[in-house]
């Protein structure tokens, strides 16, 4: 009796350890985020109503495809990985997984993912997610190690998700969805910069160009920061000037704006890691007001 329950406990404990390493190898917690941009945009096309089975079907497909990219993004990564403590204890580097398992891994929910928007929606956000993956997986990713361009390459994969729920829902690229991709391409950039401000040691221990200003974390690239986040704040109006939202939700764009704006100023002023951190923490703070606002404001 005690050997079975010794080898249920076994089982169970690899299940889930198993399990673990596929949510960190395909980065299960960004990818809630960005499939979750993909359904606001979904909802927010004229027309379409909430329909559970519809944004669950969504929702699956966004994970699959971006988990698909996050997984090949860690196959080409493996080695660099072990270089920066952050990423030094997931699947690949560490050796709890091997290469040909994430390649099974990175098809699979590649083609899953695009047959799900596909079949379920249309093949026109069946090719955005596909571009979109290629984009993240296979020119952003080696190009970090180029030069800080990188970070506008890995923009455009990071804004698709914004069109490709407006493609599900439209079956179309017109300007409603770009305003809402212009919002999310805009907003990378601070909250990005932010990220490899604060992780700047091990990114350049692992070769990584991702700042401005010859990689450096200094005034010039917290006042990139701020021009970006500038730019946010008219184009976080454009929804509602396109009669997709309300008015309530462009002043919530504003204001959320304004405070974006503060935190990305406080960096320049300051120039060290807390003031990143706190526009780090700031860009989540915005962009989930700012899209909860919109979803709620629909015209």
């Amino acid at each position: 009796m005690l050997q079975e329950n010794s080898i249920k406990l076994s089982s169970s404990y690899a299940v889930a350890s198993k399990v673990k390493d596929y949510s960190q190898l395909m980065k299960f917690n960004l990818t809630f985020m960005v499939v979750f941009s993909s359904v606001v945009a979904y909802l927010l096309v004229p027309g379409v109503e909430f329909d559970m089975i519809k944004v669950l079907l969504l929702f699956a497909g966004g994970l699959l495809v971006s988990g698909s990219a996050n997984t090949i993004n860690q196959i080409w990564e493996k080695n660099t990985d072990k270089l920066m403590a952050r990423t030094a204890t997931r699947p690949l580097p560490s050796g709890r997984m091997s290469e040909t398992e994430a390649i099974i891994v990175a098809a699979v929910t590649g083609v899953a993912g695009f047959l799900i928007m596909g079949y379920c929606f249309n093949w026109l956000s069946a090719a955005l997610s596909l571009f979109s993956l290629v984009m993240y997986g296979f020119v952003y990713t080696p190009w970090k190690k180029w030069n800080s361009l990188a970070v506008l390459i890995g923009g455009i994969p990071g804004a698709m998700p914004l069109l490709i729920g407006w493609a599900a829902g439209a079956n179309n690229l017109s300007e409603g969805g770009w305003s809402l991709f212009a919002i999310q391409f805009l907003w990378q950039f601070p909250h990005f910069w932010a990220i490899a401000w604060i992780a700047h040691k091990d990114y350049t221990r692992a070769g990584f160009k991702l700042l401005p200003a010859n990689g450096e974390p200094n005034k010039f690239t917290a006042l990139q920061a701020v021009m970006y986040t500038l730019l946010l704040i008219p184009a976080g109006v454009t929804p509602y000037l396109l009669k997709i939202t309300g008015g309530i939700s462009a002043i919530v764009a504003i204001l959320a704006g304004v405070f974006f704006l503060y935190r990305a100023i406080n960096l320049y002023r300051k120039n060290d890691v807390p003031a990143a951190r706190k526009l780090m923490f700031g860009s989540y703070i915005y962009l989930t007001i700012v899209q909860l606002a919109q979803l709620l404001d629909k015209a």
